[in-house]
């Protein structure tokens, strides 16, 4: 088993009140949805859900992962996503990779405009996974750059467009106008 892990963060305006921003993430089971398509989304339990982010590779080695996440409820104005253990969704898949995902979204509404909320988030990622014994006959540091790399990939791939997703359907959700896109910070 090889170990990639890194490190995101970023933010996402919202044009409402930090209680309103708030009312909306505490009902996921709505807006999650929605927001995740194209990936699979499956329900697991009252907070859980088990998203296919799609196929993804290098050195001719595929994978298509499956992640079980929890939206922990708001405390103090921090929403947490931690991991679901596969064993609850999908037994067997810790033989072929893991993966520890930890977020934290926190409310921040705005000192000078109590209408614009900034949703920060930031991600600690680790993912482990069984490479083809192939692959250790490369260099040792060309393996862990591609892995790092391919990670890098995913998450910024994957997290602009659930933000800018998330912040479309809540400005739409609320006839609200949605702020313009705005670049990654990673």
């Amino acid at each position: 088993m090889r170990c990639y892990t890194s490190h995101f963060a970023d933010l996402m305006e919202m044009r409402a009140p930090a209680s309103t921003v708030g009312h909306y993430l505490d009902h996921h089971e709505g807006w999650f949805r929605r927001c995740a398509a194209p990936m699979q989304v499956q329900p697991l339990g009252r907070n859980g859900y088990v998203l296919t982010l799609g196929r993804f590779g290098n050195f001719g080695f595929e994978v298509e992962p499956t992640i079980g996440l929890e939206l922990l409820p708001q405390s103090r104005g921090v929403y947490g996503i931690c991991t679901v253990p596969p064993e609850l969704f999908e037994p067997g898949l810790r033989d072929l990779y893991d993966v520890e995902f930890n977020a934290a979204l926190r409310l921040d509404e705005h000192a000078s405009d109590a209408a614009l909320t900034e949703v920060r988030w930031e991600l600690d990622l680790s993912v482990w996974i069984k490479l083809p014994a192939v692959i250790g006959l490369l260099p040792e540091n060309l393996v862990q750059s591609s892995g790092d790399h391919l990670l890098r990939q995913i998450v910024r791939q994957i997290s602009r467009k659930l933000t800018w997703k998330v912040q479309e359907d809540f400005h739409a959700t609320h006839n609200l106008e949605c702020p313009p896109r705005r670049r990654a910070q990673f």
